[in-house]
């Protein structure tokens, strides 16, 4: 049998190490560190390897301008459904051929670029120390594309930065907008509105995703990843303009690498993150990212896993995972956060309290030891103090989405309806993804007694999250509260499709609704369901005493009902401790009346199959 191509054959160790250097140049520091993890992640021996034979039959330079035209890539038509908004005539996995006058365009690249060595270097070391209007005026009159690049990208950080002061200026007044607006971006926009170079049309995809024109955003993603495959902070972009999972599953054709591709896995995985909705699917691929052949060592990719893990709730295993990441790399602070969610969880205070006051110590400025901190005083049910941490990490980081959702449960907590649906409303802000935001502020809203505001974001949270049974059991009682029943048990039947098979609180809960409705047949069938899940359990006969005096009583009153089966339930609550021993008594002396009058009809086999 043929063993599994590798992941990563001698080009892609190649590609990753140049993108190192290629996205540290432009000043994309996340993408360059996203890089530098992986590749040092790759064993040695097999590192060093590949990059020996890459290096003696591919090229290092970089490309400066896409290859061979792409095929149309309009999203002009509109369409009702999101996956036909998608719909690229690309052919998957399709490598471009290099264009018959390539060369002479590297070639003339590289001469600009010399031209320009001494403004790219003096940009590049301004770029590190957060100079942009200095990056500007020094490669403002440069001809290169790389220097095109970092003139645009340094004016949209300018923008961003002064956006972000003008905001906080704003701060706690009537007048401050949900976010901070660049009122840049349409002018940036039209800069690159031609540009065919990949990184120019990473940038115009920001500024199109900014302006919330997706569909053209993910055009010039393609574009952009079609040129140049390894700058992880236009993956990331692309990430951000997926919708939900049937959106993604449109658009993994389209991309211009194989499906096996390892930038295609790490997409996916990321992707069905965020969107809080991985599964054993996305655990393989991590597994198969972290085998002999590809990142074996990678923190990151462990994390991805890790994340995985604790959005499927396997709070156990993604704990062992960040005990794993964490002996690899004691002092990585990325996704700290999120094992500090799994430790609250799990109610792990010494553990929880021993990693805040660690990480306080390495980094306190870090938005993820923040939310860490909070977590471990929110345990200690300090909400005071902890609401001081997710502000803190808010400050630091506007668009920290957990930091906004974990500080309004504080408020929750603390019974500050209008303080923590301030918070959630920021988190949405931040992204309209996030299921946990639209579900608190329901929260904060029935809180309030105000059931019908508090059903509007329960069903956008369900929308978000379709098997959440949290979910649909409080647009159940939010139905149930406004009078609303049948509508309460459609909801209740939804979360019975993801609870666990031996759940019996919604069984108890569509029993009353049935009661209360009046139908006595449906409210007996989840009674008795409630019933034979206990005794299987081996429960307690207090935990199903109601549910058996009820199921007997109703095959007491109707018409060829199961007079053995009332009897057995009966019996069983009389002769237990159970606070109905009196109820089940009383029903025994009655239905020995019945039995009198009424014989139980024994249930044959043929009786059975009919």
């Amino acid at each position: 049998m043929t063993p599994p191509a590798s992941l990563m054959d001698a080009r892609s160790v190649a590609e990753l190490r140049q993108s190192i250097q290629h996205c540290a140049e432009r000043g994309l520091s996340v993408a360059s560190k996203w890089s530098s993890e992986l590749y040092y992640a790759i064993p040695s021996n097999k590192r060093d390897g590949l990059t020996s034979e890459a290096f003696a039959t591919f090229s290092t330079s970089t490309p400066a301008r896409s290859r061979s035209p792409r095929p149309s890539l309009s999203f002009a038509d509109p369409s009702p459904a999101s996956s036909a908004a998608l719909c690229i005539p690309v052919i998957p996995g399709n490598q471009t051929h290099l264009s018959p006058h390539f060369s002479d365009v590297r070639a003339q690249e590289t001469e600009l670029e010399i031209q320009d060595e001494a403004a790219l270097f003096a940009a590049r070391a301004f770029m590190t120390a957060k100079e942009f209007t200095r990056v500007e005026f020094t490669v403002k009159n440069c001809k290169s594309a790389k220097a095109q690049f970092i003139y645009v990208y340094s004016c949209f950080l300018a923008a961003e930065r002064k956006a972000q002061r003008d905001w906080y200026r704003q701060n706690n007044t009537r007048g401050q907008p949900p976010v901070p607006i660049n009122r840049l971006l349409t002018t940036l926009l039209d800069m690159v509105k031609n540009a065919t170079d990949p990184w120019l049309l990473f940038l115009k995809a920001v500024f199109l995703s900014r302006l919330n024109r997706r569909e053209e955003a993910i055009e010039s993603i393609i574009r952009s990843i079609s040129g140049y495959h390894w700058n992880w902070s236009v993956w990331t972009l692309l990430c951000s303009c997926v919708g939900d999972g049937d959106e993604l599953t449109a658009l993994l054709p389209l991309l211009p690498l194989p499906a096996t591709h390892p930038l295609i896995l790490m997409f996916q995985i990321r992707t069905m993150n965020e969107l809080h909705s991985p599964s054993e699917h996305e655990l393989a691929m991590c597994d198969r990212l972290l085998g002999d052949d590809c990142f074996r060592d990678s923190a990151w990719v462990m994390s991805l896993r890790a994340c995985a893990l604790y959005h499927l709730h396997d709070f156990g295993q993604a704990e062992k995972q960040f005990e794993k990441i964490l002996a690899i790399a004691p002092h990585r602070i990325d996704d700290i956060d999120v094992y500090s969610n799994i430790l609250y969880v799990t109610d792990n205070r010494l553990k929880l309290s021993r990693l805040a006051h660690e990480f306080l110590e390495l980094d306190k400025d870090r938005p993820e030891v923040c939310c860490l901190v909070g977590n471990h005083y929110s345990l200690r049910a300090e909400h005071e103090k902890a609401v001081k941490y997710f502000r803190r990490a808010t400050e630091l980081d506007r668009t920290y989405l957990s930091a906004w959702t974990l500080m309004g449960h504080e408020y929750v907590e603390m019974k500050n309806s209008h303080a923590a649906i301030e918070a959630y409303r920021r988190a949405v802000d931040v992204n309209r993804k996030d299921y946990r935001a639209w579900y608190g502020l329901g929260q904060a809203y029935e809180l309030l007694s105000m059931h019908r505001y508090a059903l509007y974001y329960y069903q956008h949270a369900t929308a978000l999250r379709p098997y959440d049974v949290r979910l649909w059991q409080a647009q159940g009682a939010c139905y149930e509260e406004i009078g609303r029943l049948k509508e309460a048990v459609e909801c209740l039947k939804r979360a019975l499709l993801g609870a666990d098979p031996r759940e019996t609180t919604i069984h108890m809960k569509l029993a009353k609704l049935y009661e209360e409705l009046d139908d006595q047949a449906e409210a007996a069938a989840y009674h008795r369901r409630v019933v034979e899940i206990c005794r299987i359990e081996e429960r307690p006969v207090q935990d199903y005493a109601k549910s058996s005096i009820f199921v007997a009583r109703h095959h007491m009153v109707i018409v060829g009902g199961d007079l053995l089966l009332a009897k057995d339930y009966l019996e069983r609550v009389a002769n237990s401790n159970a606070e109905e021993v009196a109820q089940a008594s009383d029903w025994l002396k009655k239905l020995k009346s019945v039995l009198i009058t009424r014989p139980p009809i024994p249930i044959t086999e043929e009786n059975s199959d009919r």
